[in-house]
């Protein structure tokens, strides 16, 4: 059997953005019920040779960058944080961010409640409109394609992932940044927020490694019950066709 691309994906609150490693693929569903698909390569791929604190965050911007392709080949697809519900989600946290670390707790209690605050837009968008099935249509699409089987709608190598790692990252990073002179404290913690971005992508890759490991278990458990009882649902047939129709598109022009 061929290797099996390794594959990234976004729902959107109206299909399904499949990437592979230089090219990406999107369906989506029109009001009218019409589908419509795209595909393109990619115009910015990570080297491989990239060190491996720098993989992570480069890694994210590769995903991000194929946005703007995506809108001008599809102007209808919609993207997550465009619900300005969910805006007003990323003020509130935003807010209440400042209140807890402008507050009498006990630093490792401000950073942990700093961190839970973060994930309430993601949550928030995740629970929006069609979201939910369309990213549970992603992960049973290219999970089956992987596994040359049926999968659920939880897919081990989901960004909710990275709940755990980023949690347990952030707040010590954190913790550190908060003893740091008052004058330097908010590069201290810029920098702590993106070493606990970095430090968490090898910790997640490592887990995506050993999946058996207690300690990968123990991680990867926050971001499985997020999968499972927020951030998915069981996708229609309608909807499993656009996770398809952008898979297909996608592995079309990887040549797979």
């Amino acid at each position: 059997m061929a290797d099996k691309l390794r594959l990234g994906g976004m729902a959107l609150p109206n299909g399904v953005l499949v990437h592979g490693p230089t090219s990406w693929g999107c369906a989506i569903r029109l009001p009218d019920g019409t589908l419509q698909v795209a595909s393109e390569r990619k115009r910015f791929i990570t080297n491989e040779g990239t060190p491996p604190l720098l993989r992570g965050p480069l890694k994210l911007l590769e995903a991000m960058a194929v946005l703007p392709s995506v809108r001008r080949a599809l102007p209808a697809a919609r993207l997550p944080f465009e619900r300005p519900a969910v805006a007003a989600a990323m003020v509130g946290s935003a807010l209440g961010l400042r209140a807890v670390r402008g507050s009498r707790l006990g630093t490792a209690t401000q950073e942990v409640l700093s961190a839970a605050l973060s994930f309430a837009p993601a949550v928030l968008a995740l629970r929006s409109s069609e979201l939910a099935a369309y990213h549970g249509a992603e992960h049973v699409s290219i999970g089956t394609y992987e596994h040359d089987a049926p999968r659920a709608k939880e897919h081990e190598r989901c960004g909710s992932h990275l709940v755990g790692p980023i949690l347990l990252t952030a707040t010590i990073g954190n913790v550190l940044a908060a003893k740091a002179p008052p004058n330097v404290r908010p590069l201290a913690r810029a920098a702590a927020t993106l070493g606990s971005l970095a430090v968490s992508t090898e910790i997640f890759s490592w887990m995506v490694r050993n999946p058996e490991h207690p300690v990968a278990r123990a991680l990867s458990r926050p971001g499985h019950e997020l999968q499972h009882r927020v951030g998915t649902d069981e996708p229609s047939a309608e909807q499993l066709e656009v996770a398809n129709a952008a898979l297909a598109a996608c592995l079309a022009l990887e040549g797979a």
